[in-house]
């Protein structure tokens, strides 16, 4: 499949999408959302891929929605909620219910809707001159794609609450810090350092790497018998994979499992 506002490719498991609007900070319009999720989805579905990286082109990860398309100069404005509804939701579901990890490899600005993305992903690298702003409140706006859900399970209500509402930017370092993302990477290693990631979770056991995603995104959400009855359905999943079989066997032959995704 073609794409005009990003980059799509797969190597060694891994497909690797790249926001490509860098003359605007690959800020969001409809076509790109929608192209995004079309290549989550085609990961998704691809046997082949077995991990995610979604990255930016330029020198800013993304600046959130373009506001050229949400304040043209001639004719009326769109509905925002619309655009949340169509363009961003859509994206977050596709990451958290895809049953193969993902990683961000922020490697500039995340300000809005796209530090918001970043948060979706399950690893959060970040180069070392980026940064993350909840831009919302600055011009009346409420977060949004995911950004209430969560901040507040990353860092806390009090510094959820302080992020959205005063808008203050926050460095790669401080978000390791306070525990909004993994890790900071010199800018330069920065793409070779989140493929490298990449690739590891691709070697893993997949279907296992899904399942343990599928219980973290429950966990929001159960009470303690739920999550409980959960983990023992998962592991009953888990323990009928051919990975699993491969786990036991390489640790009872003392060698280096090899994993199938299956």
């Amino acid at each position: 499949m073609a794409f005009e506002h990003i980059l799509y490719d797969t190597d060694q498991s891994v497909a690797a999408i790249t926001l490509n609007r860098p003359d605007v900070l690959n800020s969001f319009n409809r076509a790109m959302a929608s192209e995004v999720r079309q290549a989550l989805s085609q990961a998704g579905s691809d046997a082949g891929v077995r991990a995610v990286l979604i990255t930016g082109a330029g020198r800013a990860f993304c600046a959130g929605q373009d506001l050229a398309e949400a304040m043209p100069k001639d004719g009326p404005a769109p509905d925002l909620g619309d655009i949340v509804a169509r363009g961003y939701n859509p994206i977050v579901r596709t990451i958290r219910q895809l049953d193969k990890p993902v990683v961000c490899a922020v490697n500039g600005v995340a300000a809005g809707a796209g530090a918001n993305l970043a948060f979706a992903c399950d690893f959060v690298l970040a180069a070392s001159d980026a940064s993350f702003i909840q831009s919302f409140s600055k011009i009346g706006l409420v977060p949004d794609t995911g950004g209430t859900f969560f901040l507040p399970r990353l860092i806390g209500m009090a510094r959820a609450t302080a992020l959205m509402m005063l808008a203050d930017k926050v460095t790669a370092q401080d978000a390791v810090t306070i525990g909004l993302i993994l890790r900071v990477v010199d800018g330069p290693n920065l793409l070779d350092e989140a493929t490298t990631l990449a690739r590891q979770l691709a070697a893993r056991p997949t279907r296992g790497l899904g399942l343990i995603k599928r219980a973290l995104n429950a966990s929001a959400t159960n009470g303690l018998d739920e999550q409980l009855a959960l983990e023992a359905q998962l592991q009953a999943e888990a323990g009928s994979t051919a990975d699993y079989r491969e786990g036991v066997k390489a640790f009872l032959e003392k060698r280096a499992p090899v994993f199938v995704g299956r």
